[in-house]
């Protein structure tokens, strides 16, 4: 049978193997099964073609025009799922790890689209905080923004998710507007290399966007700059070896790393045998042991439980993998299939004898396992170790078997267990089963420094929780130490790693014009009609409205306070109101300036607004007394295009009283009509 050719895709072309090319094997059978890689790559053309054409065109589009750009690519993969399914078991996943990389990595770009239009504006800045105040009057202000780098992000990325190891880069790359020069690890770029395809026969993305070298990258880090990410996944060794690229030292080049973890997952001293939580701590480990045959990055390394409960533990966990069936992952009753290769499968056996030789093998034989598949195939059975002294152990606590095997061990008191977990020296994630808040709360406080992510689950949240090794889009993925000090993914702050922050500094006019938002001392613009009158599309930030004034009476504030029953002294006790240190005497309800002030800038009549959803930032600056009057200012501050139909406005509203003393401020939220 002759093997698949497993091209490149560089500077707008198709490239063959080639030379330097190496055979790749199946994980299911070991024998050969595709050829990739070809030294001949010009590498200085791909990383022009990314920063002269790509980084260009996608600098043109706005946040939301890219996040429509990753919905449909999402939508694209989703279509194409099966063709995904179908090569991805040669990599020895079964069918329901393909959901976790295929369908999990699509999922990844839906929500980074999600995020993108919900959370960042339709522009091409994106501002990093509120407003600085850097003068008394307000004419020299500050704002942070970020804007994208200039260059290209290059991803290198682990053999164990080929899709989802790629997606969860290239969304939050793209979103930011810098284009991507893809890395598979070659053992399974097979896979990627048809997600590529997939995604560039769409034709959604802009010329020089995206990039595939399937093979090796030749010296293309010697030819980064400051405006260039590196962004790796996989092993400590390698992480330090790139990290130390003259040009990546030399030019300042981000270097975000996700590598070694040796994770954790602690059983709370409450969660005894027969409670709900003892039994989910078991059916965790042991899903978090086989799927992808433990080839996870947040896979559980390191069991730590209470000295009590070691045996029960390994009777429990050991019972449940012996219900774990091993073999061809194509087969339906298949639990777990193989290792990416049987070189994989030899790097963990060494690994494993390693840790063999400060911890006792209680569960999973190499040499003698139930096994329904070539034996010529990587397959290994999970292997559950016994460290009985975990204090003076050192290869449990830094040696990573990158497959099915884990290693148990007791501890004496809380102290102890975040003390053991600390010994990975930083993790992706330590996992705790608890259903003591007290508990929930120590560990937090004495592991939090030493982990990027803590995953707390009790009978509680267990129906609903993602499991101890599902890394969401929404959160950070990352960790401190031997972890890489990466933070991958986390939403918009996974965005942020392929975008520069700037500190503007000018008049509150020159911040309104580059942020695309109007900032409070700059011009107005005055409309040819009552502002709520007007399409989404016709407004124009600075758009403002003044209105005519409102006393308020005494008469005004007892109604208000009768009608609601909020008779708080304040309103309606003039002694007790002028005992206090905030108030003149009776004052007007914050509510019922509000209410006022909605009366006299809304226009009743049926128009383009839709709806009011939200009211931010409300501020009562100084008291109104009877007598007093308050008059408004309503200015469009922002617009947000939503879909087809409407648009979210963000009104700026502000309540001055007879001698233009600030009385309140707030930010109104209203759907309009498109």
């Amino acid at each position: 049978m002759s093997l698949h050719q497993i091209s490149s895709f560089a500077a707008g072309t198709w490239v063959a193997p080639g030379e330097g090319a190496r055979t790749i094997a199946s994980a299911i059978t070991g024998a050969p099964f595709a050829s990739a890689g070809n030294t001949a790559l010009d590498v200085q053309a791909m990383l022009d073609y990314a920063r002269n054409t790509g980084g260009p065109a996608l600098r043109k589009l706005t946040f939301h025009d890219r996040a429509r750009m990753l919905k449909a690519l999402a939508q694209e993969l989703s279509a194409h799922k099966q063709a995904l399914y179908d090569l991805s078991f040669e990599t020895g996943a079964t069918q329901k790890d393909h959901l976790i990389d295929i369908d999990g990595g699509i999922g990844t770009m839906f929500v980074f689209a999600s995020k993108g239009r919900r959370e960042m504006p339709d522009a091409q800045v994106y501002l990093d905080g509120d407003i600085e105040q850097l003068s008394r009057n307000g004419t020299f202000l500050g704002q942070h923004i970020c804007t994208p780098l200039q260059g290209v992000a290059v991803h290198i990325n682990a053999f164990n998710f080929p899709v989802w190891g790629m997606l969860e880069k290239l969304a939050p790359t793209l979103l930011a507007g810098v284009p991507a020069i893809v890395k598979p690890a070659t053992n399974s770029c097979y896979v990627t290399e048809l997600a590529v395809r997939i995604i560039l026969d769409s034709g959604i993305l802009p010329a020089g966007a995206l990039q595939l070298v399937s093979g090796g990258l030749g010296d293309m880090l010697d030819h980064l700059s400051c405006q260039d990410v590196v962004s790796f996944t996989g092993s400590a060794n390698t992480a330090l070896k790139l990290r130390q690229t003259p040009a990546i030292l030399q030019n300042s080049v981000r270097f975000v790393a996700e590598q070694d973890s040796l994770n954790a997952s602690i059983l709370g001293r409450d969660a005894e045998p027969g409670t709900p939580e003892f039994d989910l701590f078991v059916k965790e480990v042991s899903r978090e042991m086989t799927t992808k045959a433990g080839q996870k990055c947040t896979a559980i390394r390191r069991i730590i439980a209470p000295d009590s409960q070691v045996d029960a533990v390994i009777s429990a966990l050991s019972e449940r993998l012996a219900k774990i069936t091993i073999g061809d992952p194509r087969a339906e009753t298949t639990r777990m299939g193989a290792l990416v290769s049987n070189g994989q499968k030899a790097d963990v056996l060494e690994k494993a004898n390693l840790i063999g030789q400060e911890a006792e093998r209680v569960y999973g034989n190499p040499d003698a396992f139930d096994l329904h598949g070539p034996e010529t195939g990587a397959f290994v059975p999970p292997m559950l170790f016994h460290c009985a002294d975990p204090d003076k152990a050192q290869r449990v606590h830094d040696t990573e078997a990158f497959g099915p095997v884990s290693t148990l061990m007791g501890y004496r008191d809380l102290d102890h267990a975040v003390a053991l977990a600390n010994r990975g020296q930083g993790s992706l994630v330590t996992s705790l089963i608890t259903h003591d808040t007290e508990v929930a709360r120590d560990v937090v406080m004495g592991a939090a420094a030493y982990n990027g992510r803590i995953y707390i689950n009790d009978r509680n949240s267990m129906a609903e929780s993602t499991g101890h090794g599902s890394p969401l889009p929404h959160m950070v993925h990352g960790g401190p130490g031997r972890a890489g000090g990466g933070e991958e993914m986390g939403g918009v702050r996974g965005v942020k790693h392929y975008m520069q922050r700037t500190a503007i500094q000018g008049s509150p006019r020159m911040l309104s014009s580059i942020g695309t938002k109007w900032v409070t001392g700059s011009p107005e613009i005055q409309g040819p009609a009552h502002p709520f009158t007007r399409k989404f599309g016709e407004l124009q930030v600075g758009e403002t409205l003044h209105t005519a004034s409102r006393v308020i009476t005494l008469e005004d504030i007892e109604h208000f306070a009768n009608f609601t029953g909020d008779t708080f002294y304040a309103h309606m006790d003039e002694e007790a109101a002028a005992r206090n240190p905030f108030f003149p005497g009776r004052v007007a309800h914050g509510y019922l300036l509000l209410s006022f002030a909605a009366g006299l800038f809304v226009e009743p009549n049926e128009g383009p607004v839709l709806a009011n959803t939200g009211l931010d930032g409300l501020r009562f600056m100084k008291p109104v007394v009877a007598g007093d009057s308050i008059k408004v200012r309503l200015t469009v501050k922002q617009k947000t295009p939503r879909n087809d139909d409407y648009g979210e406005v963000r009104w700026h509203v502000s309540l001055t009283n007879q001698d233009d003393e600030p009385v309140a401020e707030y930010e109104l939220l209203t759907m309009n009509a498109r």
